[in-house]
């Protein structure tokens, strides 16, 4: 009987998130990817090794690549895709030739995760990562422009924006361009222009052609992860709904059994993020779980809390609207019925205490990650007593 492993994101050498720190978390993993690596470009053996290295220098093990970016001709499967589907299949042998068994990736169109306020106050003054349906018309509509982007909302929604794009200031509306366009830290950002460009690509590609498109790439990919004693983890789309009129195929337990079915090996595996798919109310965390059983290959926990309009913010990882308990209970089960331990982190946390004080990666401070951990930590102490399972 075992435990899952603790395990925590780290951005690398430039994470304001020491790997000393990391280490006084209790953290017993480390999750990173070579951010500086341009998207479909492959990852070398050498760059590899090199951050293995400084793993290693701070008494760490690389536990799982968060993200091998997949580039957006693959997407479209327009352009170099083929040539970019090879590069991806290099990246994955070098990454299995240096020992690394999970690779997550994501097939977000355009845009990575998306937030409209990075610094929501708590009541307790901490500050949350939030996503507000009318600020992104704001920006969708009267910003980006996006040609037919008012049919993509109901009027409600429309009518408010228009509101508050008539109130914002122009350093309200540049923060809140900067804000949904920023993506992940260390990555190249994009601008308005080269996003409009990048939406036109899917002009003519709807949810079941980005479907196939997904299942092509994993046909090609899953054999050799394979080959690699590598397990993908596909992370599901954050928000899982369509945004700035993309289609999102990663959203809901359709979306992921159809992805399991498409190549049903063992290898094509899912990171079960409660945090994304929590944010729609329809999924049954608990249920889905179960359903995908051992081909939950990495896990993220925390929590979100929805109002009446869909509009959410992240919530103290035991708070929210998920059940994190019985989602625990869930993973744990699974955990017992597989050989290795199965890597789960502390996905995001409040901006608290010292950190207020600090710059940080948004969602990747130190104190309220760690307070996440402690706090999942004990649940699944608990769990694991109560079942047996220590």
């Amino acid at each position: 009987m075992m435990k899952l492993k603790q395990t925590w994101r780290w951005f690398g050498p430039n994470d304001p998130v020491s790997l000393q720190d990391i280490k006084q978390t209790g953290a017993e993993g480390i999750v990173t990817a070579l951010h500086h690596v341009p998207h479909g470009e492959v990852w070398t053996i050498d760059e590899i090794k090199k951050r293995q290295a400084e793993l290693k220098s701070g008494g760490y093990h690389w536990d799982v690549v968060e993200s091998v970016t997949i580039h957006e001709d693959i997407k479209t499967r327009s352009g170099d895709y083929k040539k970019y589907i090879e590069q991806y299949k290099t990246s994955l042998r070098n990454l299995g030739a240096c020992g690394i068994e999970i690779v997550t990736y994501n097939f977000m169109p355009v845009n990575d995760w998306t937030r409209t306020n990075l610094d929501l106050i708590m009541a307790d003054g901490s500050k949350a990562l939030y996503f507000n349906w009318f600020d992104l018309a704001v920006f969708d509509i009267f910003i980006l422009k996006r040609k037919g982007a008012a049919d993509n909302y109901s009027s409600k929604v429309v009518a408010e924006a228009e509101k508050r794009f008539k109130q914002y200031t122009p350093e309200e509306l540049e923060a809140l361009t900067g804000i949904i366009m920023f993506g992940i830290p260390g990555e190249k950002k994009s601008t308005l222009e080269g996003m409009r460009q990048k939406l036109a690509l899917y002009d003519d590609i709807n949810h079941n052609a980005l479907r196939e498109n997904l299942k092509y790439l994993l046909s090609e990919i899953t054999p050799v992860a394979a080959e690699c004693n590598i397990n993908l983890a596909i992370h599901p789309d954050d928000p899982p709904f369509d945004i700035l009129g993309l289609p999102r195929i990663v959203s809901n337990a359709s979306d992921l059994d159809f992805i399991l079915k498409a190549v049903p090996i063992d290898n094509n595996g899912i990171c079960f993020c409660t945090g994304s798919l929590g944010a729609n109310p329809e999924n049954d965390l608990p249920t889905m779980a179960r359903d995908i059983g051992k081909r939950i290959h990495f896990v993220h926990l925390r929590n979100t809390k929805r109002d009446e309009d869909g509009n959410f913010f992240e919530a103290d990882h035991l708070g929210g609207d998920t059940d994190m308990y019985a989602v625990m209970k869930e993973i744990l089960k699974i955990q017992q019925t597989v050989k290795n331990k199965i890597p789960f982190r502390p996905d995001h946390g409040h901006q608290m205490m010292d950190d207020l004080n600090k710059v940080t990666n948004p969602g990747y401070s130190a104190i309220g990650r760690m307070r996440g951990l402690a706090e999942l930590r004990g649940l699944e102490l608990g769990i694991c007593r109560e079942n047996g399972w220590e």
